[in-house]
């Protein structure tokens, strides 16, 4: 992407082919700004948008976004939604001349014609980082209760440049808890696969591993388990064992119609978009997983374990499974997605974290997710039904 801003953006709506060509040129988007995320998402209407420069031959794209629109009750006006996105270059912000808002004024002028009382956005953008050590370290001491009582090992300028962008053009940080119940994380755990410009090896990620990870991915092997990739037949299997870890885990499971459509739409736009992985001993499933990549980025985005024989390591396996996969395919990041950001070690959901940092990634704060009133009295009602919820 280009990062001059010296001529004005222009903004319209393409079709799905021209967004996911340019979705195609970029190292990294998230899956929740292709095209195929929109069908998917069925009780939202979808646009796909194009931002455009022009040039000497004619005109540039040079951004895009995914919109999901959610209707308001008995209203035809619209809360407009970006997940993680748009996909822009937000990197180029760190420049003094180069403006957030010439990217997303053109957006605000679309949104409002299109009915929209407010907009949702969320920037891939990373403010903060925090290495497995500190979290371990963090979790041990009593007086650690939150990231945040950790300095970071790096705070980002690019997401320092963002933040205060956002708040000059009026928009509003959201709760990262709570709220509108369509949010992403705000904490991520990442596993890098590269280190000084190149892919890591296997062996790089593995030593990088804690001892029981690189014990447990071992024992799995020598126990037998045999790592595959799965068919859409196969996503009954997949579903089964995940309602069965619902329940274990006291989550609310989505139906299986949810990812057969997740099937049916991401897998026609590449190979490796959807990938079930399904663990099995002696015949047995043991653990299954479902795998997105997009260009350098590979994310791990369900996964689900048998209670039964859970002494032969098969999420180990299936997690070691998918990360071999990444690094085959030239990504760059393995991102195990949400975490919390507490570190107290009575907090229920500290097994999880614990898991994540066993790899030896790093916990990542992003810019979290942004909100502009267009009609401010339809906005302020929506916030207060929302609480009522």
């Amino acid at each position: 992407m280009s990062t001059s801003e010296a001529a004005p953006l222009l903004l319209r709506t393409v079709s799905a082919a021209e967004h996911l060509a340019f979705i195609r040129t970029q190292r990294s988007a998230s899956f929740l700004q292709v095209p195929a995320w929109g069908p998917v998402k069925s009780e939202w209407k979808h646009e796909s948008l194009g931002w455009f420069r022009r040039t000497p031959d004619g005109e540039e794209m040079v951004g895009a976004a995914l919109v999901l629109y959610r209707q308001l009750p008995k209203v035809k006006r619209y809360l407009a939604y970006l997940p993680e996105g748009p996909v822009i270059d937000w990197e180029s912000l760190q420049h003094p001349e180069a403006r957030l808002a010439h990217w997303l004024e053109p957006l605000k002028a679309h949104l409002k014609k299109k009915g929209a009382f407010g907009i949702r956005i969320g920037p891939p953008v990373i403010t903060r980082r925090w290495s497995s050590a500190q979290i371990k370290e963090g979790v041990a001491d009593p007086a650690v209760r939150r990231l945040d009582d950790i300095a970071p090992v790096e705070r980002t300028r690019a997401g320092a440049c963002v933040v205060s962008q956002l708040h000059e053009l009026g928009w509003r940080p959201q709760a990262s808890e709570g709220g509108f119940a369509i949010g992403q994380p705000q904490y991520n755990f990442h596993v890098p696969l590269t280190v000084e410009g190149r892919a890591k090896t296997e062996d790089e990620v593995l030593k990088a591993m804690n001892q029981q990870w690189r014990r447990n991915i071992k024992k799995s092997a020598k126990e037998g388990v045999e790592v595959t990739r799965g068919t859409r037949a196969e996503l009954a299997a997949f579903h089964a064992l995940y309602v069965h870890t619902a329940e274990r885990d006291h989550f609310t499971p989505r139906p299986l119609s949810y990812f057969e459509k997740m099937w049916d739409s991401l897998s026609p736009e590449d190979e490796d978009r959807f990938v079930l992985h399904l663990a099995r001993h002696e015949g047995d499933l043991v653990a299954a997983t479902i795998s997105i990549r997009v260009g350098a980025h590979s994310w791990y985005s369900y996964g689900a374990s048998s209670t039964e024989k859970r002494d032969v390591r098969g999420s180990n396996a299936v997690q070691w499974a998918m990360i071999r996969e990444a690094l085959a395919a030239g990504a760059e990041v393995y991102d195990m997605r949400g975490i919390t950001d507490t570190l107290d070690a009575d907090d229920p959901t500290i097994g999880l974290i614990q898991f994540k940092v066993g790899t030896g990634g790093e916990a990542v704060e992003y810019v979290g997710e942004w909100d502009l009133p267009l009609n401010k009295a339809i906005y302020k009602a929506f916030e207060l039904y929302m609480k009522r919820r």
